[in-house]
């Protein structure tokens, strides 16, 4: 990527921070309807488009002609239409020898750019060589353009009469057009030519238009490799020694060796895959006898479709077992030959099903943006409505150079659940408006949309940065349990990137959000259930096995997305999605121990305040603490209730100070404000490291390895912690809630009932019998996985 200005950070930190906006957003009347620029809009569009600002736009619908006359020269006629508006100038696709063309295709002038008091519509003829003829034209009047106001139907379309260029006369042919001002919540407005990207052309064009995507339903394929029979070597002397290996699209995992040498060989192994719907690719299984330690010989194979399998959808394993006769390697090379059939084929004996992948898969654990299974039949009511409004970026800075000169083609994803929102691109701006809302429905509010914005090199001509990758600019994260319900957040968020040469800010981006929530109860309840299914929890994976198939997933969604019209690009979606977010990085490590550290401080305040007790620093606090020590002694019974009032007391004040901003990067959280530049070299090197040394590559790599799993174990250590100082912080205000209360009641029950009895029981259960246990996990256990932590706010 070709950046134009220094990379050096600014000096001043609070150019890193979250900052309070005041948009000019949709504003609710008292008929229910929202006014926005240009009229009343109903009810239905204000649950849609009241967290933007209202811009207004003129819109062009070229549906069709018919009668238009023929060049006298070549007999024939080209047809395609041109709208004009000041310097503005959209052109339809042009037909070869029709006299009846469609196009139905709409144009959209920004009304703060219009210049014009006349909108022509013209028809012409292409000419391959010479200019294109001119065969007719419309003219209207701004002045008396309607205006249509969603949820009002569209605008019909209606025949007019071509004119002569001087409008004295009318000529043979009609066009059908229909034109009105609308805002940006009209229908039209996705998929029409925008004034904004009037330089754009060819097939720049499809990359310019906002689109929404949906990822791709994942499951997890097991293949539970049992045994197999009748295995036949090509060296008749000795048994063979075999392996399964199994072939799903570019995943390739295989067994382990039989131990022995035997025909009838037994492996009893899992295999676990990503597959995702329609699917496309086969199970593809051989067996392969180690001849020697450098060398395999292929014995069978089979290809098996994936749809032929069970689908599972609760915890229950699948019951039968089958048996898939084998391929015979070189059979069949003869086609119509049966003297050399096999009488008895090698089998393998397998239990194969998909499980649900939850799309917790496809990013980091870190930041889930949903947690329900994949089967729609255990899919619940969703619990709110998440409403985000894009509103525009500010400062941006130049990403490549166009005609000489430095220039950004900015645009924004979204990504929440399986939805992901792409804005259109706005061209050549460093403050691009998008104004552009979207709406998710939210089925668990511990969950965090990722916000990215990227500068487009897909433009055509020499709008590229040269790369041909859309380079990054910034990212947002948003946790929605921090967010009050019913409330309209907007702040300018700051766009963090970490280059080589240490963290930019490359501008900012403006958001309005509110999180609705539909059942208070629901959401409640929520707090106690278990994140994933029973079926995670019963059969759960390994660590390796997460971080295969997380990277499997990625990349099918990654190859998915890039086949849709426009391509939502690799490099975006790992971007969106952490890809690299588990390899190793001093920088990433030091944050993780300081985040540790951070936890103990609270420790270290209390040993300082007993400190002062026991050497009077202040007498009143000594002699208080003194008399209190003296009660808890007599009476041991109050010092299980005294906590959790003291707990009660402390949330009850900390509300006064919980955050009135939702989280955002933290530049000092993460280390990236002042890391040393021998750091930022190791982790932006390559992976294997582009060192030259031999034995340095080796033990470099290894050391990165193994120190990303340190790093990943310190970060959940500080996420565990963090999640403690969440319980009264208000950073979660329902779950702050709840916990609060429980222990009003907790203090209240633990008054009236003794204490030996509560010690008893408590006892009676923590040695309560195996048998009486659920490897569910518990109440307390769910609730405390679904505190937030600061892990949001790293950068």
């Amino acid at each position: 990527m070709h950046q134009i200005n220094s990379h050096a950070p600014p000096s001043n930190q609070d150019d890193y921070k979250l900052k309070d906006t005041n948009p000019q957003l949709g504003e609710r009347w008292p008929h229910g309807g929202v006014r926005g620029g240009g009229g009343w809009i109903s009810d239905r569009a204000t649950s849609t488009y009241d967290l933007v600002e209202q811009m207004q736009y003129l819109y062009v619908r070229v549906v069709k002609a018919r009668d238009l006359p023929t060049n006298p020269i070549t007999g024939s006629c080209d047809p395609y239409a041109e709208v004009k508006l000041g310097n503005y100038k959209g052109k339809t696709q042009h037909f070869e020898k029709k006299t009846y063309p469609e196009w139905n295709q709409a144009f959209a002038f920004s009304k703060e750019k219009i210049q014009s008091s006349i909108l022509e519509v013209f028809v012409r003829d292409r000419e391959m060589v010479t200019r294109d003829d001119y065969v007719g034209k419309v003219v209207f009047d701004m002045n008396e353009v309607p205006t249509r106001v969603p949820p009002d139907s569209p605008l019909a379309p209606q025949w007019y009469r071509l004119e002569e260029r001087r409008g004295e006369s009318k000529v043979k042919g009609e066009i059908m057009l229909a034109v009105w001002m609308g805002t940006q919540a009209d229908e039209a407005f996705p998929e029409a030519w925008h004034s904004d990207a009037a330089t754009v052309h060819g097939e720049g064009v499809f990359s310019v238009r906002s689109k929404v995507y949906v990822s791709p339903k994942l499951w997890y394929l097991r293949v539970n490799v049992i045994e197999a029979q009748d295995v036949e070597s090509h060296d008749k002397s000795q048994p063979p020694q075999v392996f399964v290996k199994a072939h799903v699209g570019n995943q390739i995992l295989k067994t382990k060796t039989c131990p022995i040498r035997t025909t009838n060989p037994f492996w009893n192994e899992d295999l676990i895959f990503v597959a995702a719907e329609p699917f496309e690719e086969q199970l593809v299984l051989t067996v392969e006898n180690k001849v020697s330690p450098s060398k395999d010989e292929l014995v069978g194979r089979i290809g098996l479709p994936l749809n032929i399998f069970e689908r599972r959808l609760d915890h229950r394993p699948v019951q039968y077992p089958r048996w898939f006769n084998l391929e015979k390697f070189g059979f069949g090379v003869l086609e119509g030959d049966r003297r050399n059939e096999i009488k008895f084929s090698t089998r393998v004996h397998l239990r194969v099903c998909l499980e649900g992948a939850y799309h917790v898969l496809d990013e980091s654990t870190m930041y889930i943006s949903d947690q329900r299974p994949t089967a729609r039949q255990l899919w619940k009511q969703p619990i709110g409505i998440l409403e985000v409004g894009i509103l525009s970026a500010q400062g941006l800075q130049p990403m490549k150079t166009k005609d000489g000169r430095g220039a950004t083609d900015a645009y924004c994803v979204a990504k929440y659940g399986q939805k992901w929102v792409r804005t259109r691109t706005i061209v050549e701006s460093f403050s691009p408006k998008w104004n552009e809302q979207y709406t998710w429905e939210v089925y668990d509010p511990c969950t965090v949309i990722t916000l990215g914005v990227f500068d487009n090199s897909h433009l055509g001509g020499n709008a590229g940065n040269g790369t041909g990758r859309d380079s990054r600019i910034g990212k947002v994260r948003i946790r929605l349990s921090t967010l009050e319900t019913d409330r309209i957040y907007t702040h300018s968020y700051p766009l963090l990137v970490l280059q080589p040469s240490g963290v930019k800010k490359m501008g900012e981006l403006q958001l309005a959000f509110r999180f609705t929530c539909l059942s208070l109860t629901n959401m409640i309840y929520l707090y106690g259930q278990p994140l994933l299914p029973k079926m995670h929890y019963l059969h759960p994976f390994t660590v390796n096995q997460l971080d295969s198939l997380r990277y499997q997933a990625m990349t099918i969604v990654a190859v998915r997305l890039g086949r849709a019209e426009p391509p939502l690009r690799k490099e975006v979606v790992e971007f969106m999605l952490d890809v690299d977010s588990h390899m190793w990085s001093m920088r990433r490590s030091k944050a993780n121990f300081f985040r540790i550290v951070s936890l103990f401080s609270s420790m270290i305040s209390m040993s300082k305040w007993l400190g002062e007790v026991r050497h009077w620093k202040n007498p009143i606090t000594s002699i208080l603490v003194h008399v209190l020590f003296c009660i808890l002694i007599c009476y041991p019974e109050l010092i299980l209730p005294t906590i959790f009032v003291y707990m009660f007391i402390i949330g009850i004040w900390n509300f006064r100070f919980r955050p009135r901003h939702p989280p955002h990067m933290d530049t000092k959280l993460s280390r990236a404000a002042a890391v040393h530049p021998d750091e930022l070299d190791e982790e932006f090197d390559t992976f294997p490291t582009s060192k030259p040394q031999d034995i340095v590559r080796m033990r470099y790599d290894r050391l990165r390895s193994v120190a990303g799993r340190i790093q990943t174990v310190a970060g959940d250590i500080a996420t565990q912690g963090e999640r403690f100082h969440a319980l009264l912080s208000w950073r979660d205000p329902r779950a702050t809630s709840l916990y609060i209360v429980f222990c009003l009641c907790a203090a209240v029950v633990l008054y009236v009932t003794p204490f030996k009895i509560v010690t008893l029981v408590a006892g009676l259960y923590a040695l309560r019998h195996p048998r009486f246990r659920s490897k569910m996990p518990s109440v307390p256990s769910n609730f405390f996985r679904r505190l937030p932590a600061r892990a949001d706010s790293m950068l």
